[in-house]
């Protein structure tokens, strides 16, 4: 049985479709998998890189595209009240419950169903006392760890989220959640020499900074 790590952040809609439709994606495969709440700010002040919904069109573009897959997929998803949001409350909370599947879902449906704001403190608390977490969501250990998550998903090349990792391979983003499939299915693809030729850099032309 094939072990899969999902580095995700509840503030990304990608994240939270792709955590909904993993199951069907995957569905004749054999693994298991492992949650890792990261901070999708670290990784993007890490990479020198915008968030989306700091650049106005790409904003725009990606709620409206994140509408049509929810439809497309059949995913019940409305968009929160505040977006961004700081998620560092809700990250930090499910890391102290242990993020198994069920604890991830429920934390990922606080943010993406019933257009409600994730931060408001009523909320989270409704969410803690539901979710009853064996460690202090504030205790600096907790703290700690969401850091080391981050700071280890960088060293290994995680610019974004979701991130699947498996076999020390990196599948970035709802899109390539067939591609995991194809891997985990045990696709010859993988056992050549595609993978690292493609991704071999090919000098050209270079943008000022």
């Amino acid at each position: 049985m094939k072990r899969i790590v999902f580095h995700f952040d509840v503030i990304s809609p990608y994240a939270y479709l792709a955590f909904e439709r993993l199951p069907e994606a995957l569905a004749d495969c054999s693994y298991v998998v492992d949650y890792k709440p990261v901070l999708f700010a670290g990784l993007l002040n890490h990479w020198g890189q915008k968030g989306p919904a700091e650049i106005e069109p790409k904003r725009a573009w990606t709620f409206r595209h994140i509408a049509w897959l929810a439809h497309a997929h059949g995913i019940e998803m409305q968009m929160p009240a505040q977006h961004p949001f700081n998620p560092l409350p809700l990250l930090r909370l499910a890391l102290a419950c242990g993020p198994n599947r069920y604890v991830v879902e429920t934390v990922f449906r606080h943010v993406w169903r019933g257009g409600a704001d994730p931060s408001d403190a009523a909320r989270l608390q409704r969410l803690t006392e539901t979710l009853k977490p064996p460690r202090d969501p504030a205790g600096d250990d907790v703290k700690a760890e969401l850091r080391a998550n981050t700071e280890a998903a960088i060293a290994q090349g995680v610019f974004g989220v979701p991130t699947l990792e498996l076999d020390g391979r990196l599948f970035w983003g709802l899109d390539a959640l067939p591609m995991l499939a194809a891997a985990l299915r045990g696709e010859p693809w993988f056992d050549g020499s595609a993978w690292d030729d493609a991704s071999r850099p090919r000098p050209g032309m270079q943008r000022r900074s």
